[in-house]
């Protein structure tokens, strides 16, 4: 019976792993490929990833990248943390709560571009009033918490349904101050949640293309910006090597949190 099931499970799931990681298998055998165009192997080679970091424009990209998603990153943890707590402590009314989980749900089911295209419209409006709405940086970051937020709230409020009520009234009951009790009680027993909302928020902001392009300015291009620019131009191997570096550090990420938060959990 387990050999006849496993021969019909068998070939969907490698079927579905190979559409997943073939493409990304490709990307890493051609960054170490001696060949700069064409697909024929012609020797192994770390040249392109020696190129990819010599080239200063890779560099620059690299570096708004990192500003923003850390930047972003900090700001929507925050601001996604208090989010759920407020949907979750608050003894909101029953149709007020459902609205408000319609809202939070909205940014992350509405399409890339449909929400870079408002956003846009509400920079434009904001730019009369202010500079620091012209496209840039300031209006990326912007835009990239717009969407984190909704991530690292639903998040947490996940992890603060499973947590028990009798916990806070236990340590009411003992005389505790609020600001204990969340220092003490609701925060560490939260952190998981928030260490993993953040993760995907950065992860989010890294990978993301629509958001970044419609809102970035002459100086504050990002690496996905930089690839999708190479592109019209031709592939080329430092590409490749660049590409794969950005999935290692998202992969690596994705494993180090995990086990730190296994690690908190036990």
């Amino acid at each position: 019976m387990n050999a006849l099931r496993m021969r019909w499970v068998l070939p969907p799931v490698l079927l579905a792993l190979a559409l997943l990681y073939a493409p990304l298998l490709t990307i890493a055998v051609q960054s170490v490929n001696a060949a700069r165009y064409g697909t024929s192997w012609q020797g192994f080679t770390w040249a392109w990833y020696a190129k990819l970091f010599q080239n200063e424009t890779i560099g620059a990209a690299a570096r708004n990248t990192l500003l923003l998603a850390c930047v972003s990153t900090a700001v929507s943890t925050v601001l996604g943390t208090l989010l759920a707590l407020g949907l979750d402590r608050m003894p909101w009314p029953p149709a007020l709560r459902r609205g408000l989980d319609v809202l939070l749900h909205l940014p992350v089911i509405t399409p890339d571009i449909l929400f870079a295209a408002a956003l846009v419209v509400a920079f434009a409006c904001l730019r009369s009033a202010s500079s620091v709405f012209d496209p840039g940086m300031v209006p990326m970051i912007l835009g990239h918490i717009t969407f984190q937020v909704a991530f690292v709230a639903l998040v947490v409020r996940a992890r603060l349904s499973t947590l028990e009520k009798d916990l806070y009234e236990a340590a009411r009951d003992l005389y505790a101050e609020r600001g204990f009790v969340f220092r003490h009680l609701t925060l560490p027993l939260l952190m998981p949640a928030v260490v993993a909302g953040a993760l995907l928020a950065f992860t989010l902001s890294l990978d993301d293309f629509i958001i970044s392009f419609f809102t970035t300015g002459a100086h504050s291009d990002t690496l996905p910006i930089f690839i999708y620019g190479s592109l019209r131009r031709g592939i080329s191997p430092e590409i490749h090597a660049l590409s794969t570096l950005m999935v290692l550090v998202t992969v690596g990420l994705v494993v180090g949190v995990e086990r730190l938060t296994r690690a908190k959990e036990a």
